[in-house]
């Protein structure tokens, strides 16, 4: 498996993460994003970044390649931090140029906005590094089942989901193939858009928009040559069960919730 680890692709090994059923993990991912949310603090941050940090030490993956699966995604933190550090303004400031200026409350929220999104974004890509494109969309499936009741459709959703995981990563790959091949025959890409580099930009989106539409057209010649009629009488090798495993997992994810949201509130409770 490459090295370049990024967000959508399984990073294949034999842990007691990767051996939890899927559908625990997804719920469990929910109550991760949940409980960064209740996060009021950097104290309950703190709590939260431990459990992370240890929850990809259990699943045997390497921190800095847990870093670059969200790469791609780094300039929203960067953007969003920003704005907090421009917009918010309060308590001592440090730095008051015109209209830029930077307080002591605006580098207090855009380094805690900076960590809760970055918490949430791990939450997420540790789900797609532990866990098989296959088997999130069956989980997916089995999860809103009660809702095709109601006319949702739970298989086909899911099996977007399941298709969109599985070709992110691929067409990751194929912007950056895409990307050399341009600059070996002389394009200049590493120009702004301001001077000139739209046309630069074109040159790397059209090919890989191309790219795209052929592997969907390939994609659904060979479902309709294998008789896929969607989920009526389909059944699986390995049955999804939940082990004793799954429930000291959730039990623990719902502790750490309960920990977050009373560290986020304990400064503000009476003495």
């Amino acid at each position: 498996m490459s090295t370049n680890a990024m967000f959508g692709r399984y990073w294949e090994a034999d842990s007691p993460i990767h051996r939890l059923d899927p559908r625990t993990k997804i719920v469990g991912t929910a109550l991760l994003v949940v409980t960064v949310f209740c996060a009021g603090n950097f104290t309950a941050l703190a709590a939260v970044a431990v459990f992370t940090v240890g929850m990809f030490a259990l699943a045997r993956i390497p921190f800095l390649q847990a870093l670059r699966s969200i790469a791609p995604l780094t300039f929203i933190i960067v953007l969003t931090a920003l704005f907090n550090l421009f917009y918010v303004q309060g308590g001592t400031v440090y730095l008051d140029w015109g209209w830029l200026r930077i307080s002591q409350e605006g580098v207090r929220q855009a380094l805690f906005v900076a960590v809760r999104l970055t918490l949430l974004l791990l939450s997420g890509s540790l789900l797609t590094l532990t866990t098989t494109s296959l088997d999130i969309t069956e989980a997916l499936e089995q999860l809103l089942s009660p809702l095709a009741r109601i006319g949702v459709p739970a298989h086909e959703f899911s099996l977007v989901m399941g298709i969109a995981l599985r070709f992110l990563p691929q067409f990751v790959d194929e912007f950056q193939t895409i990307r050399a091949a341009q600059l070996a025959r002389g394009a200049k890409l590493a120009t702004s858009p301001v001077k000139g580099g739209l046309s630069g930009l074109t040159s790397l989106l059209v090919p890989l928009f191309a790219s795209a539409f052929r592997h969907a057209d390939t994609l659904s010649a060979a479902m309709d040559a294998r008789c896929y009629h969607g989920a009526m009488g389909r059944t699986r090798l390995n049955p999804l069960r939940f082990a004793r495993a799954d429930t000291v997992a959730l039990a623990a994810l719902v502790a750490l919730l309960v920990a977050c949201i009373v560290l986020s509130i304990a400064p503000r409770m009476p003495i």
